[in-house]
């Protein structure tokens, strides 16, 4: 059985992310490991570190439901801000076989700015997809 390390936020809803899973469940058995970073919230002004896991908390139980509705198996955890180090952080502790980085709309998303890709890409020896979500994923992600 495959691991695969998801690395989301505010695209945890999306329906790319969901695709993406769909498609390593058609080719097996896979285990699935979320960590989403507790990265501040955009609009705000101040940034308030309980709030932002709150927020990633919720959002990673939601993803975790929707992964065992489809009969994978599934963990998670609120990792790092900064999702280079959640990932390294998450991958301590078992191995991974594929880490998926989803992400915003290439015009919002924080972690593309930041070159977050690469960075994955250096730190861990791992095949990292990528997933641009789709602007709907925004409005999925706050419901």
């Amino acid at each position: 059985m495959s691991t695969i390390l998801i690395i989301a936020n505010e695209t945890l809803a999306s329906p790319s992310l969901a695709e993406a899973v769909a498609q390593r469940l058609a080719q097996g058995p896979a285990d699935f490991v979320v960590v989403v970073p507790a990265t501040p919230i955009e609009h705000r002004l101040t940034w308030d570190e309980d709030e932002a896991i709150a927020a990633a908390q919720e959002r990673l139980d939601g993803l975790l439901a929707r992964l065992r509705d489809l009969g994978a198996t599934a963990s998670g955890e609120v990792g790092n801000r900064d999702p280079v180090t959640a990932a390294r952080d998450a991958m301590l502790t078992r191995p991974v076989d594929e880490v998926i980085l989803s992400t915003l709309p290439v015009a919002r998303s924080r972690w593309l700015r930041q070159d977050v890709p690469s960075k994955l890409q250096s730190a861990l020896d791992v095949p990292i997809t990528v997933i641009n979500a789709p602007k709907e994923a925004e409005a999925a992600s706050s419901q």
